[in-house]
């Protein structure tokens, strides 16, 4: 079996809506997603003869999933009164609302599932909040 491993961060912010904690409020991060891929077997034709799959073409993607988050608030869909967020809209902020609560478990699967319908053959993705702390998932 061979594995390819690469990694991109963005920076962003995000809250837990409900939760009883300090994360309840508006706060940063520098998001790190380190994404590993796997195959049974290399390309044996062309450019990419003995390859799992072009470096270039894994690193485009995971940074295009990335870039679309960076420096922006991430929230939960419903998660902020309708007139907060027109406020926010407004005032030209870079608001991604996704359908999840913004967990590092939760975008862990989201980003192994972008890849994975890619075509990409995911093993495993880790988003670290912090520099020593990460969430993994895997199938």
């Amino acid at each position: 079996m061979y594995f390819l491993k690469t990694e991109n961060s963005f920076d962003a912010a995000h809250f837990l809506w409900g939760y009883d904690g300090k994360c309840r409020n508006i706060h940063g991060h520098r998001w790190r997603v380190s994404a590993e891929i796997k195959s049974e077997s290399l390309e044996e034709e062309g450019q990419t003869r003995g390859m799992v799959v072009d470096f270039g073409d894994l690193k485009r993607d995971l940074k295009s999933l990335c870039d679309y988050f960076d420096h922006s608030l991430i929230m939960e869909e419903g998660s902020l009164k309708n007139e907060t967020l027109e406020a926010l809209l407004s005032e030209s902020f870079n608001i991604k609302q996704v359908s999840f609560r913004p967990t590092a478990e939760n975008f862990a699967r989201f980003f192994f599932e972008k890849l994975k319908g890619k075509g990409y053959q995911v093993r495993r993705i880790e988003v670290y909040e912090t520099p020593s702390n990460c969430a993994a998932y895997e199938e």
